[in-house]
């Protein structure tokens, strides 16, 4: 592995919070270079982080074949993603932040099919979870094979829960927190391996600003019994201000734990921890991108294509430096 001599050229699909994200990293990464935004809005009513970057409709993207590297997708999950990775990997290096667990295999056949056809490398699923906790998660089986691992997520705002009950009748706004029960994160660490139902696990925290003339209590049970959402945690609902929603709860933090927590012998127990604790989601969700997009643009230059994920980067091809600046620095 080398440094990269010329600035690797990306591209950033989408700009909502994530694309924001990600145009802020890139400008800290020297040996990079935002060579635009591609947008379905109009491009002239789009206002880029940085004067001067060029903002491009979706329509134009195929005729810029050549002219980007990496393309970074920052669309979501549900409609965005299965359909523009596969497309798009027909032409470009990308890299996603697809994080719906369930149907990250369908995701990968499909991007992989479309990238292998056209010699090109695709990244899916980078991100914190997916992503940084996958990682960990196989670390701490390999590791401590005999053992036990245990996620935990929050306290955060979660976007998509926050989403959910957006959608409730009766519901003008709203935001919703997971927060880990204390009492389970802590029997984890001390190394017993306890069974934790999901209730057991984290509770959920819902701050509801209701409609004028909207059934308070209609709403909460709503809210408590969605299934899939909420019907299996200890959900509290809280009804506020459009006002106090937008003067407390504006900021998008997050984070969580991995812990593996197993015995290399009868005599031994180990614990294996990994926190994140983060005042932005999307910004630091966009970091992981822009750094697994240099890894991306590596493999791509070294004839390994179609798609990846990331347990198949190894951790030195997310680094600007060169392997003999790691060996000197950091191993």
């Amino acid at each position: 592995m080398a440094s990269t001599t010329s600035p690797i050229r990306v591209g950033i699909v989408g700009y909502g919070n994530l694309g924001r994200g990600v145009e802020a990293a890139v400008a800290k990464n020297p040996d990079m270079q935002l060579t635009g935004i591609y947008t379905r809005r109009n491009p002239s009513q789009l206002q880029p982080l940085n004067v001067g970057t060029p903002v491009h409709a979706m329509d134009v993207l195929l005729s810029h074949k050549g002219q980007v590297d990496v393309l970074i997708l920052c669309g979501g999950s549900k409609d965005d993603l299965p359909k523009q990775a596969p497309e798009l990997a027909a032409h470009f290096n990308l890299i996603d932040s697809f994080d719906t667990h369930a149907r990250i295999p369908e995701h990968f056949a499909n991007v992989d099919s479309a990238a292998q056809g056209s010699q090109c490398t695709a990244l899916i699923s980078a991100g914190w979870d997916p992503g940084m906790f996958s990682i960990n998660r196989v670390m701490g089986e390999a590791l401590l094979p005999d053992g036990a691992t245990y996620t935990f997520w929050g306290k955060g705002l979660s976007q998509g829960h926050s989403d959910a009950i957006r959608r409730v009748d009766g519901v003008a706004g709203g935001v919703q927190y997971t927060i880990p029960v204390e009492d389970a994160v802590n029997k984890v660490r001390s190394g017993v391996r306890p069974e934790l139902s999901t209730r057991e696990k984290h509770k959920r925290e819902c701050h509801v600003v209701l409609k004028d003339g909207a059934d308070a209590e209609a709403v909460r049970k709503t809210i408590v019994e969605m299934p899939h959402y909420f019907d299996q945690y200890d959900t509290t609902v809280s009804f506020i201000t459009a006002e106090e929603l937008a003067r407390d709860h504006a900021a998008m933090p997050h984070g969580g734990f991995v812990i593996r927590s197993g015995n290399t012998s009868a005599e031994n127990k180990q614990v294996i921890e990994y926190r994140l604790q983060l005042d932005s989601n999307p910004e630091f969700t966009s970091s992981v991108l822009v750094a697994y997009a240099r890894a991306v643009h590596r493999m791509a230059q070294a004839g390994q294509h179609g798609c990846k994920t990331v347990f198949d980067v190894a951790p030195g091809m997310l680094s600007p430096k060169s392997a003999a600046e790691l060996r000197a620095e950091l191993l």
